[in-house]
């Protein structure tokens, strides 16, 4: 049997907008855990928060401006696609059967590790794929280990020292990881939009230029009076 091919980093969310957060991110663990690529999720329903502002088609355009030209960097529809919540259970049961034997490393921020007691079938995620949580701004005290609960329980059953447990074994294992910390939101993006101002440097280039060609989150007033 030849060596099991190099992970596969799932990155899911509403990208509403994407920005260079996410972008900085998925270049670290792309490059820190020697993953193959990492997809890029846009979900068409969140079972956990608001409806995107931004429609599906245009945020899709967003990740593909945004990732141009970065080898490794995929942007995949699957969710857009597929009717009803954008339940990441399912997302990883569809990439686990395309991709039976690959390691799929799903990545979560520890805010999100610690609301999964709420996800959907969310005991099943580690059978589906390894969890990389990383540190987000204002997390450091459960980014230590610091977990309690069901959450913490689970996270003892499953944790990982080495990140190269991650080619190990398909599914299974959760790892905590720094990345640098950019305290970016994109609803914070939206309401500087909104407010008239500009997001440069906050997001890529292109997500801007389309951003501006499509007065994406901008107030009906300033639409009409650029239009």
């Amino acid at each position: 049997m030849g060596a099991r091919p190099a992970p596969v980093g799932v990155l899911g969310g509403s990208f509403d907008p994407v920005h260079v957060g996410h972008l900085r991110t998925a270049w670290e663990l792309l490059t820190g855990l020697n993953l193959a690529e990492v997809r890029f999720i846009p979900s068409r329903v969140p079972p956990h928060r608001a409806p995107a502002m931004a429609s599906g088609a245009l945020r899709l355009r967003m990740l593909e401006a945004a990732i141009a030209g970065q080898p490794g960097f995929v942007v995949d529809d699957c969710e857009l696609r597929r009717e009803g919540p954008s339940y990441t259970v399912d997302t990883l049961a569809g990439l686990r059967a395309s991709q039976p034997q690959r390691s799929l490393v799903l990545i979560l921020g520890m805010d999100a590790f610690l609301g999964l007691p709420t996800w959907h079938r969310w005991r099943e995620l580690a059978a589906l794929a390894h969890i990389v949580v990383v540190q987000r701004p204002g997390w450091a005290q459960q980014f230590d280990g610091q977990l309690d609960g069901e959450i913490g329980r689970f996270y003892a059953e499953h944790q990982r020292q080495d990140a190269a447990a991650l080619a190990v074994a398909p599914a299974g294992g959760i790892l905590l990881r720094q990345v640098t910390q950019l305290e970016i939101a994109s609803s914070s993006i939206r309401a500087l939009i909104a407010a008239g101002g500009d997001p440069r440097y906050l997001v890529p280039d292109g997500v801007r230029e389309l951003m501006q060609a499509n007065h994406i989150y901008q107030r009906p007033k300033e639409v009409q009076s650029r239009a």
